[in-house]
């Protein structure tokens, strides 16, 4: 059974609740909204009773005022009555007088009994009158009838006079019954009648309607338009007609008589609502915060509890890399600087190496940094067995590690460290299922010659390390004196490397590949050059490398495409046509997705057939990522351009890829060439790889080719090509056309087998 929850947190929740605030505004609203409501219905109905109270008096004003016209009437009934012989002249010097004691009469009239007008006072004005029947009309005929019966006043209701305008007619008749002598009529416009209700007072404040019979017999206009939402009536209490005074006031009359309580009440109301409602979620945000400072306490006292268990893990954590477990840079640049105040009063040497995995970063950003992190643990562990009391391994950061050994008596005893750390490469890594060999490249300093604190030790050995990446990597380099100046240079050189593509300070020469068969020279190998302004002519090893590491070198191997492809479209038309042009490209050329792409839009722009064009890779740079390179080989294959292997001979693979890769050319690295004619071994190697190449369908080439014997060897032994300073050295373009004008001859060079 779920536990319930007490009374009190029921009611602790409610009053933190976020809706509590809105619920109290919400009630004051209300309770504003009612108070309003209330007010304005007793505003309202104030202002009724005032309207009714204005309708009332208007009127009881309009009965005085008939009352006292249907008197005059009845006096003048009563005297016609008392003297029916009265003469004519006397009837209306009398009914005169009561027009000037009224002035509100249109005429006064006598009708006979049998309803035709007779006299009439004024005439002018009314002579059409005169003679006419007032009961041409049925249902007037019969009120008349009925007047005379009973001898009540009968009035018509306003009608059309035919004098002009709306007014009504009162008739008084003389005597009742059978002695009914016709009668007296007071014929009023209704202008006249109502002229004295019409004061500016009304008419500014209100709309007069005068209502018969449920319609608007007569209105009086008020100054402006009416509010129709307010009106009342007043019964006009007249004999045989049936008015209604209908009371329509103008918004500025309402605007005076409405009271501002009703808004002042509920703004007063809705302000408290506002200061309840924030009051209320100041007092929650003050509870709130109570609750969260005690929770906070709370989690502080246990977080001070668990600190002192963690202590010794975090003092662990600090001094140790996460990834591969060994101690991190922070920690082992305190060891050193300790280590190295204890050489200093012991007077012994200390050597810091510096540890950098070859093509570690084209295998992590091919195969994933999952595979990267796992390659590092892996290496770690190998470096770490080599560590003891006196040697410390610390990893770096990147694909760096470094070592530091203490108590160096004899700097042998830092060469058999580095023969153990090289060794510890030997054998592949297995990462993922699959192997992978990997190589490392050292740079060693060496205290107190190479750097008397850490800082100066650190940067040195880097610097020591940079001259054996240029050494050509899986090897070691001691700092000496003058590498500081070589360092400052070559970062000066990398950069003037910005601006020397933009320039246009790269230029290509070109080295003559002379074919064995003919004697003749039918391709060409393009090698960069740096014109650079201050320091002259610069090889590509001052270069290559650093743009290799800055990553560069994919722009400048572009540029060469580009120029090489420019210059065959040059000799196109000239003795040097039949040339090819090999280009070397770089191993992060090949990761290049667009390399082809590019290669084939530039033979197309300038109009050439892709077998003019050859590229060149080093062996150590073919193998070194074989399924991924097939396909962009595979590419140029397909594309036409010929492909060659660069230094063949030098790599660690085995030569399956000879089989699988659309391989053109094999050039034979010097270090066998050179040695050819006077080292059995060279001579053994360098027939065997020709013959393997030939067996297999590939062309050879020789390269580092300097004496005539060494040429005559290889013609001797069927190579194909020969390249060397005995046939030219590297030279720009146009001297390129004036030496292979003038033939390339070797008097001493035996005939070809």
């Amino acid at each position: 059974m779920p536990k319930r929850k007490p009374v009190a947190g029921i009611i602790n929740s409610i009053l933190l609740s976020p809706i509590l605030p809105v619920v109290i505004f919400a009630t004051f609203l209300v309770i504003a909204s009612g108070l309003k409501f209330g007010i304005d219905h007793q505003d309202v109905a104030q202002i009724n009773q005032n309207l009714k109270s204005e309708a009332r008096g208007l009127a009881l004003e309009l009965e005085k005022d008939f009352d006292a016209h249907v008197t005059a009437l009845r006096r003048m009934a009563d005297r016609r009555e008392i003297e029916p012989d009265m003469s004519r002249q006397a009837w209306q010097r009398d009914a005169r007088n009561y027009l000037e004691d009224f002035g509100t009469y249109q005429a006064i009239e006598w009708i006979d009994a049998d309803y035709i007008i007779r006299w009439l006072e004024p005439v002018d004005g009314n002579e059409n009158v005169i003679g006419d029947s007032v009961a041409l009309l049925e249902k007037r005929r019969q009120a008349l009838e009925r007047a005379a019966l009973t001898g009540q006043l009968d009035i018509s209701g306003v009608v059309e006079l035919k004098q002009g305008g709306a007014g009504l007619v009162i008739y008084a008749p003389i005597n009742e019954g059978e002695r009914n002598n016709g009668y007296i009529a007071g014929v009023f416009r209704m202008e006249s009648l109502i002229d004295a209700l019409q004061t500016p007072r009304i008419q500014a404040n209100f709309n007069l309607d005068i209502v018969e019979n449920g319609n608007v017999a007569y209105s009086i206009e008020s100054n402006e338009p009416p509010n129709r939402g307010f009106v009342q009536n007043a019964r006009v209490d007249l004999p045989s007609i049936n008015w209604l005074l209908q009371l329509t006031p103008t918004p500025t009359w309402l605007a005076r008589h409405r009271s501002f309580w009703p808004w002042v009440t509920f703004s007063t109301v809705l302000l408290m609502g506002m200061l309840v409602s924030l009051s209320t979620l100041l007092v929650q945000l003050i509870l709130k915060r109570n609750r969260a400072l005690l929770r906070t306490r709370n989690e502080l006292q246990q977080e001070i509890d668990q600190r002192k268990s963690v202590q010794q893990d975090l003092a662990r954590l600090e001094s140790t890399d996460a990834l591969t477990g060994l101690a991190n840079r922070r920690f082992f640049m305190e060891d050193l600087t300790h280590t190295l105040t204890m050489a200093d009063r012991q007077l012994r040497q200390v050597a810091l190496i510096m540890i950098d995995l070859d093509r570690f970063q084209i295998l992590n950003d091919s195969l994933g940094h999952q595979f990267g992190d796992e390659l590092l643990i892996k290496v770690a562990e190998r470096l770490n067995s080599l560590s003891d009391e006196r040697i410390l391994v610390a990893y770096s950061g990147g694909d760096e590690f470094m070592f530091c050994q203490q108590q160096v008596e004899d700097i042998d005893e830092v060469i058999n460290l580095l023969g153990q750390i090289k060794q510890a490469f030997s054998e592949p890594f297995e990462v993922q299922g699959q192997s992978h060999s990997i190589t490392a490249t050292m740079g060693v300093a060496v205290y107190p010659q190479s750097g008397l604190d850490a800082d100066i030790l650190i940067r040195n050995a880097d610097i020591a390390l940079y001259r054996a990446k240029e050494s050509g990597r899986n090897t070691y380099q001691f700092y000496t004196e003058g590498m500081q100046d070589r360092e400052v240079m070559r970062l000066e050189l990398d950069k003037d490397l910005n601006q020397a593509l933009a320039d246009g300070q790269f230029v290509l020469y070109y080295q003559p590949q002379l074919d064995l068969a003919t004697m003749q020279v039918g391709s060409v190998e393009a090698l960069i050059r740096w014109q650079h302004p201050l320091r002259g002519l610069l090889p590509p090893v001052d270069f290559i490398p650093l743009a290799e590491e800055s990553g560069r070198i994919t722009d400048i191997g572009r540029w060469v495409v580009q120029a090489a492809c420019r210059q065959l479209a040059e000799w196109a038309d000239g003795p040097l046509a039949h040339l090819r042009i090999a280009v070397n490209l770089s191993g992060r050329e090949l990761d290049d997705d667009r390399l082809v792409d590019h290669i084939q839009q530039t033979l197309e722009f300038h109009g050439l057939s892709a077998g003019q064009l050859e590229v060149e890779l080093t062996e150590e740079i073919f193998i070194d990522n074989l399924e991924r390179n097939l396909g962009q080989l595979t590419r140029l294959n397909k594309l036409g351009v010929h492909l060659s292997i660069d230094d063949f001979g030098v790599g660690y693979s085995s030569l399956g890829y000879l089989r699988d890769f659309p391989v053109d050319l094999l050039k034979i690295d010097r270090s066998f060439i050179t040695g050819v004619t006077e080292r059995h071994d060279d001579a053994v190697i360098t027939r065997a790889v020709i013959n393997l190449a030939h067996n297999l369908g590939i062309q050879v080439a020789a390269e580092g080719v300097e004496t005539e014997a060494q040429l005559n060897f290889l013609r001797s032994h069927r190579c194909d090509l020969a390249q060397g300073f005995l046939i030219s050295r590297p030279i720009p373009a146009d001297q390129l056309m004036v030496r292979l004008k003038g033939g390339i001859s070797f008097e001493s060079v035996a005939s070809a087998p």
